[in-house]
């Protein structure tokens, strides 16, 4: 009776030991992680719910726990994805311009070519401001054009070159105009003059430039008769002052 009473004590001691080890576990020990997969699979959700904050951190989250992880690849490019929908288009351009630097020979280059350049135009916020990354969203354009002929965002990316040729035509004509109305037209005849040189297929900008330049040319020459008689009845009044 006595043994039978000491076994059972012994098992209750011994199942009161593991769930209390069970217990201290769940307190003590930290959860365990999610895998690649998970991670991938919940910035997919994320993405798809357009919560763009949430995706981003696990495509991060992924990328830097796992790095040679068979999801990383695609995580990499869905984090760029992901900027370029929340319209953080310098995160984005900075995102897509890793993967190529990072996988050159990968077979979603003609996209993130493409991708790159959309990301350095929406850059662009107003007309007096430069036009920086335009021009350089104008040479990726040009660079999926020339390198991936046959890829379906290479027609795209002509359309968009156009747009970019235009947008900075059309910051050149702003600053024409500038010097127009600060009657500085020797420097606003100047620049309409680069513009209708430089922008021909910009028809719609260099041949209002060309105008613009003609008339700017007449009032600088004026401008400068102007000047020269001014001079010259100045130093006859001079002349007269001295005798």
């Amino acid at each position: 009776m006595r043994k039978s009473f000491l076994r059972s004590l012994v098992l209750a001691l011994s199942l009161f030991a593991l769930s209390g080890c069970g217990i201290i576990d769940m307190i003590y020990l930290p959860p365990p992680e999610d895998t690649a997969q998970e991670l991938f699979e919940s910035g997919n959700e994320a993405m798809s719910e357009k919560n763009y904050v949430r995706a981003a951190e696990m495509y991060i989250k992924l990328r830097d726990v796992f790095p040679f992880s068979p999801y990383t690849l695609e995580a990499e490019l869905a984090l760029a994805d992901c900027y370029y929908l929340d319209e953080e288009y310098v995160l984005a351009a900075e995102a897509y311009k890793d993967f190529e630097s990072m996988h050159p020979r990968h077979e979603a280059i003609p996209y993130v070519l493409y991708q790159t350049g959309m990301s350095l135009k929406g850059q662009f916020l107003s007309i007096d401001r430069a036009t920086t990354e335009v021009q350089e969203a104008y040479e990726y354009f040009n660079r999926l054009r020339q390198t991936y002929p046959d890829s379906p965002y290479a027609k795209d990316a002509e359309a968009k070159m156009a747009e970019c040729r235009k947008i900075m035509a059309e910051h050149e004509l702003y600053i024409a105009d500038v010097f127009w109305h600060m009657n500085n037209y020797g420097s606003a005849w100047r620049r309409y003059e680069f513009i209708a040189e430089n922008y021909a297929d910009v028809p719609e900008v260099s041949d209002h430039a060309r105008e613009k330049a003609q008339a700017a040319y007449l009032y600088y020459r004026e401008d400068q008769a102007n000047t020269q008689r001014q001079k010259r009845e100045g130093s006859w009044k001079n002349w007269f002052k001295w005798l």
